[in-house]
């Protein structure tokens, strides 16, 4: 059972946490409950938020000595330190392997335990010069969702906070389990693109019409020859307006969205089928196994022989909603 826990301070924000709260603390008919989920504070007790209750929280900072993953679901206000209390607690399960992550303004929190110095990371773009300037050590990414390096995570706006955490379980348990996770919530188990696009109001192209029956079309045609031509025609526009529409809608290129989707498609085929390579590249439109591996690889930093090994035959609902092994 893998140990995640919330570090909270007064006052919290709610969202923050209930985007940990609901990935990782709830258990899902069908799943095998695979996480438990706990919050701390430094003092605990009664402890405020913003919004406008109290929560009380019983676990102080010796519950990270006991935890795998550590969750720092925000910071505010930004500009207040930790206690060197905290920050002994945070540095302390890092060194002994806990995975430390942070939600929107809680990057802060990890930058000052030195967490981030050297490493590229994120947090909310309203938040993200501040950061920069504070900590130069640091290397900002403003416009992602998210930055993973295995042992440190950091997301930004509040809404990344579920991208954030959804990589996580698809990182720990595999892709179905994050997708059936993911229909729990009636949410998509991945969102494309970056956060800057959510930074501006929508620009015209946002607002003309939706790429929804465009993208639905191709994920039903992952097998076949599909080019920024072939979608550009089915859209009934240009290829250079179809490729400012995704970047408007989704932050990504037409060519880099449809690859997303293919490797997807080939992640629930080594992980519910023994189909060889070869079969499994044909489906999904990546033509042969040695291409299969190439861009598996690139994508997800791992072949899909280990990705198979690691996530093959877990008891996951099935499309119908029933349980069965894959």
């Amino acid at each position: 059972m893998h140990r995640v826990v919330a570090l909270i301070r007064s006052p919290q924000s709610t969202f923050e946490l209930a985007c940990a709260a609901q990935v990782f603390g709830i258990e899902r008919p069908g799943l095998p409950t695979s996480y438990t989920f706990s919050v701390c504070t430094e003092h605990p007790g009664p402890l405020a938020t913003y919004a406008g209750y109290d929560m009380l929280v019983t676990d102080g900072l010796d519950a990270l000595d006991r935890a795998d993953t550590v969750i720092v679901p925000g910071w505010l206000p930004a500009r207040v330190p930790p206690s060197r209390a905290v920050v002994r607690a945070l540095r302390r399960a890092h060194a002994r392997g806990a995975r430390v992550v942070s939600i929107c303004s809680g990057a802060f929190a990890l930058a000052h335990a030195g967490l981030l110095d050297g490493r590229r990371a994120t947090t909310h773009w309203a938040l993200a010069g501040e950061l920069a300037a504070r900590f130069p050590h640091l290397h900002l990414d403003p416009d992602v969702l998210y930055v993973d390096h295995g042992d440190v995570a950091t997301s930004a706006g509040a809404g990344a906070g579920f991208d954030l955490c959804m990589h996580l379980i698809r990182k720990d348990q595999g892709a179905r389990y994050a997708a059936h996770v993911a229909r729990t919530m009636v949410m998509p188990p991945h969102r494309e693109g970056g956060q800057l696009q959510y930074a501006a109001p929508p620009h015209p192209a946002q607002l003309d019409g939706t790429l929804a029956p465009l993208l639905e079309w191709i994920t039903e045609r992952l097998g076949e020859p599909i080019t920024l031509e072939t979608m550009a025609a089915r859209a009934g526009v240009s290829p250079r307006t179809l490729a400012r529409q995704f970047a408007d809608q989704l932050g990504i290129s037409p060519g880099r969205w449809l690859l997303n989707q293919r490797i997807a498609a080939a992640q629930d085929l080594l992980e519910s089928t023994d189909l060889p390579l070869d079969a499994i590249a044909r489906r999904v439109g990546l033509s042969s196994a040695t291409n299969l591996r190439r861009r598996f690889h690139n994508v997800l930093g791992t072949t899909p022989g280990a990705y198979r090994r690691t996530f093959a035959g877990r008891l996951v609902p099935s499309a119908s909603g029933d349980d069965s092994r894959t």
